[in-house]
This record gives structure tokens, C-alpha cells and sequence, in this order.
């Protein structure tokens, strides 16, 4: 069986100044097209009527009628309608109730991209040209496509440090399923370390918003200087923003190896479900919490799983994990944060994390043989935890 996937390579590029100028007002006319069909839409829904993509498509080409709107013309309308589309799709996921209410678009907040179909881009000899450009861009490439890949779509993006990326989304025949291996591990994220095996290895948590954060407090004081409005301020913001992407690049980077290493060398990695948007509202660990990028983790753990054959599960989050012996089966009533190392009535000392990891590895497990979630009664005869099973969740 041919087994592809689709992957998304990205890469900067250095824009002509004729290049920046058209793609600054395409990322402008995107953003326009977005916000007027995202108030037409909820306009609509006030008056209980639904407003879907065809409809929307149809008032795009009136409003380029226009003498206020007529400026969209000057850009390609592939990104136009790629922005309806979107918005599309986010609407999609709010009557699925699996996002909340779509929100405009901010000039100065939100992020600046524009993506762009086969119809409106030409890629010949490794070269890339968009639409209503008469030279390629461009492009440092940092690694090579895969062998004969074409992209299906292209998005253009700018970041808030002014660095400028293009990605390209092609097929991947390179990604195959790796090898079985007999190996399962457990996972416990945490904050003094930021991952803990089963297996005892305790993987120390880099905290690179903590190493930059002298340096991000000086820029964040030298933009509060400056005056609203300003050219000095936007240069301010640009250094501010050039420091969080420098963090976020690092973290990136880490979390990527961690998760390709787990990948390679488990068959089965069992991890915790947690809420990370909840637990962010602490507001004494939330900028550890955030920093440690746990959500990113499980992203990257499971689309690679997907990628390569393997499987990851999920543990319940009411899953006493920390509590329970992973040597007897004991549960103890309380276990306060402060408390790294405890004994067991049977006599085992434990470290909290090695057992904690311990124990979501013997659940998952469970999970495995079973095809069923964990969950502990809140109560049971005897006092003894119990495990039931609940259906699996079906996914979107």
C-alpha cells in the first residue's frame, strides 16, 4: 500500500522591494476580505440566518465593484478567496463546538500571511514565483524538498521580528512507517524537569523564556519609552519581537529532537491528557507552564507517531498517577507539590516523577489491550481504585 504524506517545508527568503511592497498589500487585502465577509457572516447570524463560503465568494466580487474596495483588484484573488475559505473552515469548528467564535483580524496583532494554490504561484527548477510577480523569490533553502515534490499550496508569511518565510505544503513519499520495536514508555511532563521517563531518565527542563528574560525585560523597557505612534516604537516592538522569536525558535528546536527521539526509539509512548489551558490560569506557574510548551509537545509526539507507525496513548487526567504505588497499588489520600521523594507502606521509596511515569506506562498499557480510556472511580469498595473503562473519544 502507497503510503504519503503531506508535509509542510519552510523556508526564509529575502523579498526585492518591490516583492515586500505587493505582499504587504496582499497580507492587508487578505485581512480586509476576512474581516468584511467575517462581519457579513455575523450580521447574519444575528438575524438567524447562515451565511456559507459560496455566498461570501459572490459578495467578494461586488465589493471589488466598488469604488471604496476596488484596490483588491490590484492583487492576486487566489489569497482572497483562500481567506474565505479559512474563515470557512473556522466556522466549521464553531458549530462543531470545537473552537469559539471567529475573531476579526487585527492590523497590527494578528498574523500577516497569505496562501496561495497551484493557479496562482510557478515553480520551475527550484524556483518560486507568485502571482503578480515578475521575479522568484528569494529563498535560502535550508534543506532540500523531497525528490520530484511539487507544492500544492504555498503560504507567504511575515512574523513580528519583519523575518519573511514561504511554506510549501507537497507530498512526502520519504516519511514510511518505521520498523517494530518491542519498547513502551511512559511520559510525565513536568516543570524542574521537563520530561521523565519510565525507564528512570529524568530529561532537564532548558527554560529558555528564563534565559532570555533579562534581556526581553530591557527591550520591553526601551519600547515603554517610546513614544505611541512613533518609528523609534516600531523599531522597539521589532527588537522585543526579535527576542521572543528567538526564544520560540529554541524551544522549537528542542522539542522537535525530544519528540523525533521518542518516536524513533518506543513503539507505544503513554502520555498524561492534560488541560494546559486551564492549568495556565495559576497565575504562580503559568509562565512556566507556558514556557515548558507541553501542548506543542504533544502536537509534534503525535503527528510524528501518525507519521511513523507508532502509537501514542493518552492517560485520563484524573488518573492518580502520582498517588498510586506503582509496586503495590496503594493510593495514598494526599500528595502536595512539595513532596518529590515518599515512601510506601510496603517499603518502596519512590521519586514522584519515576513513579508517576511508572504508572501511566502500566495504564496505557492497559489501554492498549483494552481500546478503552482510564478513569478512577471516585469511589470503591474497599477504598481500593478501580478502573473503568469509557468509550473512546471519537476524534473530529
Amino acid at each position: 500500500m502507497t503510503f504519503h504524506v503531506k508535509r509542510a517545508f519552510k523556508y526564509r527568503f529575502c523579498p526585492t522591494d518591490a516583492q515586500a511592497a505587493e505582499l504587504s498589500r496582499t497580507f492587508g487585502c487578505v485581512r480586509k476580505v476576512y474581516n468584511l465577509a467575517l462581519a457579513a457572516r455575523t450580521e447574519a447570524w444575528t438575524r438567524q440566518e447562515r451565511v456559507n463560503y459560496n455566498q461570501t465568494s459572490a459578495m467578494l466580487t461586488v465589493w471589488k465593484k466598488t469604488d471604496d474596495l476596488a484596490y483588491l483588484n490590484d492583487v492576486s484573488s487566489v489569497p482572497l478567496q483562500q481567506a474565505l475559505r479559512h474563515l470557512q473552515a473556522a466556522f466549521t469548528h464553531f458549530f462543531g463546538k470545537r473552537a469559539q467564535y471567529p475573531r476579526f483580524k487585527s492590523r497590527k496583532k494578528s498574523r500577516k500571511s497569505a496562501e496561495y494554490t497551484s493557479s496562482a504561484f510557478r515553480f520551475r527548477d527550484g524556483k518560486l514565483t507568485l502571482a503578480k510577480m515578475a521575479e522568484p523569490l528569494d529563498i535560502v533553502w535550508s534543506r532540500p524538498l523531497p525528490e520530484g515534490a511539487v507544492p500544492s499550496t504555498v503560504t507567504v508569511s511575515q512574523d513580528a521580528a519583519g523575518r519573511w518565510y514561504v511554506s510549501m505544503l507537497v507530498e512526502d513519499a520519504t516519511v514510511q512507517p518505521l520498523p517494530a520495536v518491542g519498547t513502551a514508555v511512559g511520559v510525565d511532563v513536568g516543570l524542574d524537569h521537563l520530561l521523565t521517563l519510565s525507564t528512570g531518565e529524568k530529561i532537564s527542563n532548558p527554560r529558555h523564556e528564563r534565559r532570555d528574560r533579562a534581556r526581553l525585560a530591557k527591550a520591553q523597557r526601551e519600547l515603554s519609552r517610546k513614544a505611541k505612534g512613533s518609528a523609534n516604537r516600531a523599531k522597539a516592538r521589532r527588537k522585543v519581537a526579535r527576542v521572543y522569536a528567538r526564544i520560540a525558535d529554541r524551544r522549537r528546536d528542542n522539542l522537535h529532537k525530544l519528540t523525533t527521539r521518542l518516536v524513533r526509539e518506543n513503539q507505544t509512548i503513554v502520555i498524561e491528557d492534560l488541560t494546559v489551558r486551564n492549568m495556565v490560569r495559576n497565575g504562580k506557574l503559568a509562565r512556566a507552564i507556558s514556557d515548558a510548551a507541553w501542548a506543542d509537545f504533544r502536537s509534534m509526539l503525535e503527528y510524528k507517531a501518525q507519521w511513523y507507525g507508532r502509537e501514542v496513548i493518552a492517560v485520563d487526567r484524573w488518573f492518580p498517577s502520582s498517588k498510586l504505588c506503582s509496586v503495590c497499588g496503594a493510593l495514598r489520600d494526599r500528595m502536595p507539590l512539595n513532596v518529590r521523594i515518599w515512601t510506601c507502606g510496603c517499603g518502596t521509596t519512590h521519586d514522584r516523577d519515576v513513579n508517576a511515569a511508572k504508572n501511566l506506562l502500566a495504564a496505557g498499557l492497559a489501554v492498549s489491550v483494552c481500546g478503552a480510556g482510564v478513569r478512577p472511580q471516585r469511589s470503591s469498595p474497599g477504598g481500593q481504585p478501580v478502573m473503568k473503562q469509557k468509550p473512546p473519544r471519537r476524534e473530529p
